[in-house]
């Protein structure tokens, strides 16, 4: 094991700079899913639960909306939210049980709601209430994937560290190209952030400036 006295911010941008790997890169058509983009994570004015990296993160998430709204391409909405009882949080729900644990976001509860700034469409958009990290587990985003023809996944939310990381795992593990914004993704703490951003970029992921993402997308649409 290497060891290092650098911070997970430092050796994320030495990556970065360096690039240690061939990029996936951008397929014929993407899926923009945007993982647990609601008040329980977003709204900090309201929720110890929240979290923010990058102030500008919906304003740039809403921006890619709008690209992939001009495409006519489909877009995904993710939150988490259980039952009253709490039980179909399965054993991710027992190591805590207070008014800010996981299982007590509850379906139709102000925590479970997607944040109010974002660009949201509820006749065109696809909705997900998912009980577990990733966006693909016992939900139809896969079924939707092969509808749209889509080989491509681009990832936004949070935790970067949590749900988008198992998103984007599972998301190269059924075979597409997987890319993260990484203006538009967020945690609780810079170095599980930074930490898990370098981790993807190495291993799952083309972690990219939101700009290089919609410069392909503008092209997509004058091709």
């Amino acid at each position: 094991m290497i060891e290092s006295n650098k911070t997970a911010r430092e050796i994320f941008h030495e990556v970065m700079a360096n690039p240690q790997r061939v990029p996936f890169g951008f397929g014929k058509k993407a899926i923009l899913v945007n993982v647990d983009l609601q008040k329980s994570y977003t709204r900090t004015d309201l929720f110890k639960t929240a979290y923010e990296t990058d102030p500008k993160q919906l304003e740039y998430v809403n921006e890619l909306v709008r690209a992939f709204r001009a495409l006519n391409w489909p877009i995904v909405w993710t939150n988490v939210a259980y039952m009253e009882s709490g039980e179909d949080a399965g054993v991710w729900g027992t190591r805590t049980d207070t008014v800010d644990s996981l299982q007590n976001i509850k379906v139709g509860s102000e925590r479970s709601e997607l944040d109010d700034r974002l660009e949201i469409d509820l006749v065109r958009d696809s909705f997900m209430n998912k009980r577990m990290p990733s966006a693909f587990f016992e939900t139809n985003l896969q079924s939707l994937m092969v509808w749209h023809q889509a080989d491509t996944v681009i990832v936004t939310g949070g935790s970067t560290s949590g749900c988008v990381r198992a998103t984007v795992v599972e998301s190269l593990s059924r075979g597409y190209r997987t890319i993260v914004p990484i203006e538009c993704v967020a945690d609780k703490h810079e170095s599980y952030h930074f930490a898990n951003l370098t981790d993807m970029v190495l291993k799952y992921a083309d972690v990219m400036n939101v700009q290089d993402i919609l410069t392909w997308l503008q092209q997509q649409k004058q091709a």
